[in-house]
């Protein structure tokens, strides 16, 4: 049976002119690392879900990505993350939005997943129960980038948001947000996104990452989907749920499905980003509808990679 690990560091106006020698190595290798630790839990006859879970936790410990570690800065200078899990197997799924001082905080959401009867907890009481299930928590230096901190400093003092950007020019153009999707040996597969949000969001904006159905979703019988974009195309859109119906409803393959939903239906609505995929055979799709997306792929027939541009 073929196995297959897809990633993503974000999308948006990521253009080679930006970007130094030094940083595009530090993306690719930061990329690398979490294609290999997903992979080898594959390898090892690993489930998908602890595969997404692994490759995931590595991003979200990588100061270069917007989630966990490296999250931006909110209005009131604080970090709030978002982060989901779903199972294909058995749809079961868990997520949380707002949480602070989490570390990993799609370890929060596999725990949501895993013990308790809820999906989608929120805000102080995810921090609760976070501490309950004892998940590792960092104080607020732990997430402090200069880097970061200058973004937010450039528009505190403004009632604008920008999402996730590399340079000052393009402040509004990279969609900072991580995750993996992956088909295990036993052909179920799995999905799990993270990230910090926009930066300067003020009054507890919450994005597609942490919704079911919006930016992250697995069905056994169809795909397992994460999402990277603006999120609030991505939410009206439903996409990560869109790509499913399309394949389950329509009977299109996960490439065709995913570009549907990608290159048309977020198109007409202005929904700028981008999407990774999988189905139970081991397909996989990575697209997206902008100047790049920081991915990679590793499958159990020799195909791997890692890319950034289009």
């Amino acid at each position: 049976m073929k196995y297959t690990l897809a990633i993503h560091g974000g999308a948006g106006t990521i253009l080679k002119e930006d970007m130094t020698p030094a940083l595009e190595k530090a993306y690719t290798q930061g990329l690398q690392q979490a294609l290999q630790k997903g992979y080898s839990v594959l390898e090892k006859g690993g489930t998908s879900m602890d595969a997404v879970i692994a490759a995931t936790v590595e991003l979200e410990n990588n100061i270069l990505f917007n989630a966990g570690r490296g999250s931006v800065f909110t209005k009131t200078g604080l970090h709030e993350m978002d982060a989901a899990v779903m199972n294909g197997i058995d749809m079961a799924a868990g997520a949380v939005c707002g949480v602070h001082n989490v570390r990993n905080p799609v370890e929060l959401a596999t725990a949501v997943m895993r013990n308790s009867e809820h999906v989608l907890l929120s805000g102080e009481g995810a921090d609760v129960f976070a501490r309950t299930q004892k998940i590792t928590i960092e104080p607020d230096d732990y997430f402090y980038s200069q880097f970061r901190f200058d973004q937010w400093q450039a528009m505190r003092d403004s009632d604008d948001v920008a999402l996730d950007h590399s340079t000052q020019q393009i402040i509004d153009k990279k969609f900072g947000t991580v995750g993996a999707v992956a088909c295990d040996m036993h052909g179920n597969i799995a999905a799990a996104t993270s990230t910090g949000g926009m930066t300067n969001k003020n009054y507890g904006r919450v994005g597609d990452s942490p919704l079911i159905g919006c930016g992250t979703y697995a069905n056994n019988k169809t795909c397992a989907i994460s999402c990277t974009g603006h999120g609030e195309l991505f939410i009206k859109a439903v996409a990560a749920y869109d790509v499913s119906c399309l394949m389950e409803y329509a009977g299109m393959d996960l490439q065709d499905a995913m570009n549907k939903v990608v290159n048309e239906k977020l198109v007409a609505i202005n929904g700028e980003g981008g999407m990774i995929g999988v189905d139970a055979k081991g397909n996989y799709a990575l697209l997206f509808n902008c100047e790049g997306m920081y991915r990679g792929v590793k499958t159990s027939d020799g195909i791997e990679e890692v890319k950034i541009y289009r």
